[in-house]
């Protein structure tokens, strides 16, 4: 069965630009759990040295574009693209950076609106410098 993405909106809904869908239903394709990305190189030692995230962007725009890229490698892996995430979390140390993380995310998502839920932590576990982490759920054919 060939993958069917519906974004779904309440009836009632107003006319509007939002980053995310309130509903998704999915039928057929392969589900892809992707997982949380932040500014960080993917691949560090554990222990964490800090000096490996020495070079992550120390704003929230270019945390925000980074983190995306790294999630856009996943996404490649897979042979899917930002077109393909279904639903996404997004944690970020402080939630007045919202709307520098929105204008980064509408440009890699465009008119693929997933489900989100954004949450402000204390610290993310990887670097305290890091603002912001985002996992994701896609579906490929």
């Amino acid at each position: 069965m060939a993958k069917s993405i519906e974004h779904i909106h309440w009836p009632d809904a107003p006319d509007l630009w939002m980053p995310y869908a309130p509903a998704i239903t999915v039928r057929g394709g392969t589900t892809v759990f992707l997982a949380g990305m932040t500014a960080a190189p993917v691949y560090h030692h554990h222990p964490h040295r800090p000096e490996e995230f020495d070079s992550m962007p120390t704003d929230m725009g270019g945390q925000a574009r980074a983190a995306l890229e790294q999630l856009k490698k996943g996404l490649d892996a897979v042979g899917a693209g930002f077109e393909d995430i279904v639903s996404a979390n997004r944690y970020l140390t402080d939630l007045t950076d919202q709307d520098s993380l929105n204008a980064v995310w509408a440009e890699y998502f465009g008119d693929n609106k997933p489900t989100t839920t954004t949450v402000q932590i204390v610290q993310l576990a990887t670097d305290p410098r890091c603002m912001l982490e985002i996992n994701a759920i896609a579906i490929i054919d």
